[in-house]
């Protein structure tokens, strides 16, 4: 992916570079760890496809690994920190992976289940609703650094769909996503498209 064509309306969606969690699949929200060395190349290589674009917006998560994505990618000086944008919270099941919790409760799914003492997904898509609300109100394209969860929440609720639909998108680490419109209606250009 060479050069970014974008709407006015269009919003782009960067997932963060991997952590050591995200490669292990360790639920990661408020734990706030830094970037792997390969997470921090693939933020680089962010940087020749995002900076030409004269984005009005740029919206990102306060943990660092979204910050350093955002630095990494250029845009340290536009940043815009949005404490809505943080990942889902997990509560009693951060740090876990999806094995370990599935063999305490068989079947969990956090998009349908929520995390005890964390978040449900109503909690996770009233935040996107928020953020989707200021994205819809801006003066032209918009670029958001966030999380894996989070983001798939985001583009569930921008094409109308309730936050558990998230479920059904898949999304890696320095990926490039792109939220546009057909015909008036919110819908989905672009999805976890990687750089290399």
């Amino acid at each position: 992916m060479n050069a970014l064509q974008l709407q006015p309306a269009d919003v782009v969606l960067v997932r963060h570079g991997q952590t050591t969690w995200s490669r292990s699949g360790q639920h990661t929200g408020a734990t706030d760890i830094p970037l792997t060395p390969q997470g921090e190349e693939a933020a680089r290589r962010l940087a020749p496809v995002l900076t030409p674009v004269p984005f009005a917006t740029v919206l990102c998560s306060p943990l660092q690994r979204a910050r350093r994505t955002a630095d990494l990618a250029g845009f340290a000086d536009r940043l815009v920190l949005d404490g809505d944008l943080v990942e889902w919270n997990y509560g009693a099941y951060e740090g876990l992976t999806t094995a370990e919790i599935q063999a305490r409760v068989p079947g969990w799914l956090v998009f349908r289940d929520g995390c005890p003492d964390g978040e449900v997904p109503a909690q996770v898509g009233e935040r996107v609703d928020r953020v989707i609300a200021r994205l819809r109100g801006g003066e032209g394209p918009s670029l958001v650094f966030a999380h894996g969860h989070l983001l798939r929440v985001l583009l569930a609720r921008w094409i109308d769909l309730p936050p558990s639909e998230g479920r059904r998108f898949l999304l890696d680490t320095a990926t490039l996503n792109v939220l546009s419109h057909y015909g008036g209606a919110p819908a989905l250009r672009c999805w976890n498209a990687p750089l290399a």
